[in-house]
């Protein structure tokens, strides 16, 4: 059982969105520990060291086309007929092109020295072995020199990518087999709420099932952390403090659903306030005011709303970018850009918080992007969040009509 004690503060006022943002992203550093990881294991995760490549990239000229090496000066006019000297497929060494003559040649394949184009086999004609050339090449046409793309020492992956499917295709290309990478964020995380049952169970009187859970462990298996559940935590002040103690001993972060508003059932304020410090309380959005950060024990927390929608929002556009940070990826790449699309509903409300309003980008008849709204604004139902396929970010204290554009933020760049 757990010792701390309730304090008493007064309540912060809202925070502008961008002012709590900086908030968490100032207090989000890096994890320092790296480990090397094969190629083939290190998609999702952030590069802590960068890679140069030990090679030119392509190592040699080769042909960018079927077709047939020349030389120009063999070329008096079009058209004119050659003798074809060598046949060279991708993987060959060819050998220097004779006077005179053409090489046969393949797309990826080493082109011959002495040779200075490749004619497309579009504009040929091979009669046995010769070969007439319909059309004169420009110099260096269908070739792709050495080092065109990557030369020896050159920087191609960036510490603190978080590493795709193009970056270590990119690696590959270099003959990079490891990759030093930040070691994985382990994050901690349980339920408030004596309401709660897990699914697969009946319900009994008063209970719902802790899909919030569900919820944030996928949310933070697609960022590649390590997740400790402490499953559902009674609604006590010392069994959250006992809840919140364990969890920070054994992680980099904890992160809790529920119990963050100021009912006599809340318990996560006081606690958190009793064992650490709470920097940030509410938020001047819709849905997600009531969104908690602090420290536990020197352990960064964040709490999320219980409302299913509130802990969605309040994930994708603040933990999100602080787990992100703490894994090493630069700043650059911790925060989406929303697009521009028309706006197919009227907004005549000017709210004083900032709405980030479940929304689905469909084309128009026309063509035209256009954005349109889930029919209820309520944050709990978590249909609109599988109804939508981004969101509509609405500004505090203004209106807004039909036609006019609106910033939308897609699930595809939220989610990644």
């Amino acid at each position: 059982m757990s010792d701390c004690g309730c304090s008493s503060v007064t309540e912060p006022s809202m925070k502008p969105l961008e002012e709590a943002l900086a908030l968490l992203l100032a207090h989000a550093q890096a994890v320092s520990e790296h480990e090397l990881v094969p190629l083939a294991e290190a998609n999702g995760r952030v590069l802590a060291e960068p890679v140069v490549s030990k090679i030119n990239m392509p190592p040699w000229d080769n042909s960018a086309m079927d077709g047939y090496a020349v030389n120009r000066a063999d070329l008096k006019s079009a058209p004119s007929t050659l003798a074809i000297s060598q046949r060279i497929p991708a993987g060959a060494a060819p050998q220097p092109l004779a006077a005179g003559t053409a090489a046969r040649i393949f797309t990826g394949a080493p082109v011959p020295p002495d040779a200075d184009a490749v004619v497309i086999q579009e504009v040929c004609v091979q009669e046995g072995e010769q070969v007439t050339i319909n059309e004169l090449p420009e110099p260096g046409a269908n070739i792709r020199y050495a080092g065109e793309d990557t030369r020896i020492g050159q920087e191609v992956l960036q510490a603190g990518t978080r590493l795709g499917a193009q970056h270590l295709g990119l690696a590959a290309s270099v003959g990079a087999g490891e990759l030093v990478v930040y070691r994985r964020l382990k994050v901690a995380l349980f339920s408030s709420g004596d309401e709660l049952i897990n699914p697969g169970k009946p319900l009994g009187p008063g209970q719902i099932y802790n899909s919030n859970e569900y919820t944030l462990q996928a949310l933070l298996q697609s960022l590649g952390c390590e997740i400790v559940s402490l499953g559902i935590v009674e609604d006590t002040f010392e069994a959250t403090c006992d809840a919140l103690s364990a969890a920070a001993a054994q992680a980099d972060l904890v992160m809790t659903s529920g119990g963050v508003s100021v009912g006599e059932e809340d318990h996560l304020k006081p606690a958190v306030e009793a064992l650490g410090s709470l920097d940030l309380w509410k938020i001047a959005i819709r849905p997600g005011k009531p969104l908690a950060f602090g420290h536990i024990e020197g352990t960064p927390f964040i709490g999320t709303p219980g409302n299913p929608v509130s802990l969605f929002v309040t994930f994708c556009l603040f933990a999100r970018p602080f787990i992100l940070k703490r894994q090493g990826v630069r700043d650059a790449e911790l925060t989406p850009t929303p697009i521009l699309a028309r706006a197919d509903f009227d907004w005549p409300k000017a709210e004083k918080r900032r709405e980030f309003a479940r929304a689905q980008l469909n084309l128009d008849a026309q063509g035209q992007a256009q954005v349109s709204l889930y029919s209820s604004r309520s944050s709990g139902v978590l249909n609109s969040l599988t109804w939508a396929n981004g969101l509509a970010i609405l500004p505090e204290q203004q209106t807004l009509a039909r036609g006019e554009m609106v910033k939308f933020l897609p699930f595809s760049e939220l989610l990644k």
